[in-house]
């Protein structure tokens, strides 16, 4: 931690602006707490955060975006792949008028185990969610505070913060930065990750497409099942007129459980949309004023 915190100095104190680092502490027991004990004494500058027990990444982030008090926040892990010097590069993507900013690993010195589930992962992302990023996974990442008012991050959350903060309609960019082999501590990411993170991608896509208009969701593929069993009816009904016996064939019952899974879908729709009518009733709206830029008076 020690020569992280020299490397963040270095990069961060000819930029002549007032900066804290905030560690944040995730249940190690190897002796951690103790070095950033000494190095809080040490340094003005440093805020050290120690949770109970190791509850992952997105609590770990979670806490230090709570603890952070500048109008700009950089993540970083502290591993010491990500290097510090990039930091005012970010910095200066963000000045270019960007609410988010995030790290791009282009020559990722990771083992090939790692690179392609990664990349796997960030396509399917991208794809699903219409936000063009080549590197979701990168630690290193910089944030106006504002997109982190109200932001709640669990499991495999922390992903998808620029997908989220793209829903929420910042604007988020991707900038090209050094990535270092590990020589600190070993990584515990392994495939199960990606395979939750698979199952939280598609609660983002949803509350992030669909929470204001989940009718357009459920009742979209219900009304495709429903046509498409009201298809199989006709068709058995013809032949039915045309004298031939329906009763054992598989496609009567395929057709109906259809229609009947269509009307229970458009169904559901109706009720997600009174459930949202109402919590927008309740709440007064003020969902809106996310999407709002500047005011003009």
């Amino acid at each position: 931690m020690a020569l992280l915190h020299e490397e963040l100095a270095a990069a961060l104190d000819p930029l002549d602006a007032d900066w804290e680092v905030v560690f944040v502490d995730d249940g190690s027991t190897d002796g951690t707490f103790g070095a950033l004990t000494r190095l809080h004494a040490a340094h003005d500058e440093v805020r050290v955060i120690r949770l109970r027990r190791n509850f992952g990444k997105a609590a770990a982030l979670q806490a230090g975006f709570e603890h952070a008090g500048g109008d700009v926040v950089v993540t970083i892990d502290g591993d010491l792949q990500d290097d510090p010097a990039e930091i005012p590069r970010l910095l200066a993507k963000l000045e270019e008028g960007f609410d988010l900013v995030s790290g791009w690993k282009t020559k990722r010195r990771d083992p090939l185990s790692r690179r392609i589930p990664s990349r796997i992962f960030n396509g399917v992302t991208c794809r699903l969610s219409g936000l063009r990023l080549h590197d979701l996974n990168c630690g290193l990442k910089a944030y106006r505070a504002e997109v982190l008012h109200g932001l709640r991050i669990y499991g495999e959350l922390h992903r998808f913060i620029p997908v989220l903060a793209h829903y929420r309609g910042f604007r988020v960019a991707e900038l090209p930065v050094n990535h270092r082999p590990r020589e600190h501590g070993r990584s515990r990411y392994g495939l199960e990750r990606y395979f939750r993170g698979f199952l939280d991608l598609l609660t983002v896509t949803f509350m992030g497409r669909y929470r204001q208009r989940p009718l357009h969701l459920f009742g979209g593929l219900g009304l495709l099942l429903g046509a498409l069993g009201v298809l199989l009816l006709a068709y058995l009904t013809v032949l039915k007129l045309m004298g031939e016996a329906i009763g054992h064939r598989p496609l009567l019952t395929l057709g109906v459980l259809l229609v009947v899974v269509g009307v229970q879908l458009v169904s559901l729709g109706l009720v997600s949309e009174l459930v949202a009518s109402h919590h927008e009733e309740q709440t007064g709206g003020r969902g809106a004023e996310l999407h709002v830029d500047e005011i003009l008076r």
